[in-house]
Parts: structure tokens; sequence; C-alpha cells
């Protein structure tokens, strides 16, 4: 449950850029994208904190890959509607490659339990659905 949470949560940040334009709400000022993103992200180091029992070392370190890849994700994205780019799978392998890059990250400094940790509770699935849209 908590990983298809994180998906939509991954879910509602790569594409508020997107939708907000489309509501009659304002759309979300850089400050406050940015606020909700760093909060997310704090969340989402807690959450595998508690899981997997991370040392604190490991904590800053994911932490600094989801706050430099997350940032990255929504740039070449931004990049992408300013290129008035429509076709949405683009913007699913931008995220998808970005993805895989977090999950990579966290390969190199995860333990080897707590790596099966992670991919027993929603990794694979995560790799299987990325591998799944590549084919396509």
């Amino acid at each position: 449950m908590k990983f298809y949470r994180f998906l939509s949560v991954l879910a509602i940040l790569c594409l508020s850029v997107f939708v907000s334009g489309a509501q009659n709400q304002p759309p979300q000022t850089p400050e406050q994208k940015e606020k909700q993103l760093l909060e997310w992200i704090d969340k989402e180091v807690q959450r595998l904190s508690s899981l997997l029992e991370l040392e604190y070392w490991q904590e800053f370190y994911v932490d600094s890959t989801l706050t430099h890849d997350y940032k990255a994700m929504s740039q070449e994205m931004e990049q992408m509607q300013g290129a008035k780019v429509e076709n949405p799978d683009l913007y699913l392998n931008v995220q998808d490659k970005w993805l895989q890059q977090i999950d990579d990250s966290y390969k190199r400094f995860f333990t080897e339990e707590q790596w099966k940790k992670y991919w027993k509770n929603g990794g694979k699935r995560a790799q299987e659905s990325r591998n799944k849209r590549k084919k396509k």
C-alpha cells in the first residue's frame, strides 16, 4: 500500500506542473512547488529509514539522491513543457529514467539486506513497470 501511495505522490509531483495550468486555480509558485517537494522528500526519507532501519549516513544519501534527482527530473519535464511536447509517453520516459537513476543510487549504498527489503516492498514492481513501458 505504501508503494502505491509513493507512486501516486510521485505522479502528483511530476504532473502538477502540467495540471495546474489547466485548472481554474492559480498555478503554484516555484517556492510552493519546492516546499511541497521537500516535504515529500522528508516523508520518504522517514519512511525508508523506518522500513529499512537506515543508518544516519544512509538517510543523508537518500535525502541527497531524492533532492537532486527529483529537481533534475522536474527541470527536464519543465523544459519539455516549455517546448510544447504533448506526447505523454515522453514524459513517462523522463520519469522512468530518473526513477531508475534513484534505484541505481540506492543499490550502491543500501546493504544487501536493505536492498532486498526495498526490492520486496515495491522496488521490484516499479522496475517491472518501467521495463514493461520501455518494451512498448
